[in-house]
């Protein structure tokens, strides 16, 4: 049970406006799932799968479930923690533990923009330029990385742009889908044919749900609004399971009427398979200019880019701030008022996995890394089951996160030793800072008094 001196401590803070309602909380985690990730993987996913692509998806968003109940009871118990390693430490009191679990988030945020970078280098832009896709993954991010640093109020309009730009262009490629099987274009066989050389349907199936699960992820970032939302005991649950909802049906239909439209082979060629629904926007009578759809899926990954690093720059600066980072990290621009030191680490991280990795690797980090998360998220809400609040809360059932559990560790037995090669590489750098900073608080800390200055004289 909370100590009365942790509740006073917490009545006497000062709280957030509480302005987020329903609507505006839905439109947050639909809009955050529904990035850049279905406009460069589709392709990928049906390389494992063949054209049952929804499959993979339809897995993908029931194991997304478990984990959301998880985060539905921890957010309305706790309305004012901030997310993943805030629970963590409020299960376990390690701040190593808890710095760790944070330092995965933002590296999560680091991969995804890094493998967004890539697809926006590849075929969507070769509609327009052809340019080495590493060199233009790298000139996405520095102009992303100076609008991140010019100001959180224009970043956040240029998001509003893009997100409605890109559930357009989502809904779009169903009704040309759609159009295309009416008239007899496709073929629905298709939908429902697997990978025969996968080794069979349910094993291509969960290779495909790892890179999958990559486009359903976002819904954890609203935990984050807890403390600004209006009675979010009632209103999280809801909005949260509705939200997955809306995504997944979204990406069922998007990724059904791609494998009905498009040959499975075309549709994972190799050298445009990050551009699958651009194929699709090609076919049919309601067909669109390729330019146009090509556009919208740049915006789309451009969007993505801009959310994840925000994300990572935020995260890093707040770490800073609470002194569990080098101090340098938490530098706020004199003019700008942006976190323009931490922007510079994400975008150094990100130039190097970029030069580094490739867009199916990046992914499956990123998915690595956030099932790490995950995990941590379901151990914390079966220990802190015997803690007692004084508000109504949402209660996942005990089977609930064992199941959330079971399914994370299920899904990363399916990820190549190479992504954990790169994941084990990433997190060798956060213990690495975390004992950096630890040493040098120490060496503060123990650091003898300073003989005060002599008066100047006149």
């Amino acid at each position: 049970m909370e100590s009365s001196e942790a509740r006073a401590r917490e009545a006497e803070s000062p709280h957030l406006k509480r302005a987020v309602g329903p609507f505006l909380l839905l439109f947050f985690i639909v809009g955050d799932m529904i990035g850049g990730g279905i406009y460069a993987l589709v392709g990928t996913v049906g390389a494992e799968t063949g054209g049952a692509i929804w499959t993979a998806f339809l897995l993908a968003l029931v194991l997304a479930v478990f984990t959301a109940v998880a985060y539905a009871e921890l957010v309305t118990k706790y309305p004012r923690a901030g997310g993943a390693a805030s629970y963590v430490n409020r299960a376990f009191r390690t701040p190593f533990l808890s710095f760790m679990i944070a330092f995965m988030v933002v590296l999560s945020g680091i991969t995804s923009a890094s493998a967004l970078s890539l697809a926006f280098g590849r075929d969507y832009l070769s509609e327009f330029v052809t340019l080495p896709i590493v060199l233009v993954a790298l000139m996405l991010v520095t102009l992303v990385s100076l609008l991140n640093f010019h100001g959180i109020q224009e970043s956040l309009r240029v998001n509003v742009i893009f997100t409605s730009v890109e559930v357009l262009g989502l809904l779009l490629i169903v009704v040309i889908g759609v159009a295309a099987v009416a008239s007899g274009t496709g073929d629905v066989s298709r939908a429902v044919t697997f990978n025969a050389e996968g080794g069979g349907a349910a094993t291509v199936i969960l290779a495909g749900a790892v890179i999958a699960f990559y486009a359903l992820i976002g819904f954890e970032d609203s935990v984050n609004l807890a403390e600004e939302t209006r009675d979010p005991a009632r209103t999280f649950p809801k909005v949260l399971f509705t939200g997955l909802l809306l995504a997944g049906i979204i990406y069922l239909l998007v990724t059904g009427v791609a494998a009905m439209v498009v040959p499975t082979a075309r549709l994972t060629d190799p050298e445009a398979e990050t551009t699958a629904l651009l194929q699709v926007a090609q076919t049919g009578p309601l067909a669109v200019p390729t330019w146009l759809f090509a556009l919208i899926g740049l915006l789309a990954i451009s969007n993505g880019v801009l959310l994840n690093l925000i994300m990572a720059s935020r995260l890093i600066y707040g770490m800073a701030d609470q002194g569990v980072m080098p101090s340098i990290c938490s530098r706020i621009h004199a003019t700008r008022r942006t976190p323009f030191v931490a922007i510079i680490i994400v975008f150094l991280l990100a130039a190097g996995l970029i030069s580094t990795g490739d867009v199916t690797t990046l992914a499956s980090a990123t998915v690595v890394l956030l099932l790490l998360v995950f995990i941590s998220v379901n151990v914390a809400v079966i220990y802190l089951k015997r803690d007692r609040v004084d508000h109504d809360h949402f209660s996942a059932p005990a089977f609930i996160p064992v199941i959330g559990i079971a399914v994370c560790i299920g899904l990363l037995t399916q990820v190549e030793l190479a992504t954990y090669g790169l994941v084990a590489g990433l997190l060798v750098l956060g213990a690495v800072l975390y004992g950096v900073n630890y040493l040098l608080k120490r060496g503060l800390d123990h650091r003898p008094p300073q003989p005060e200055e002599p008066a100047v004289r006149p």
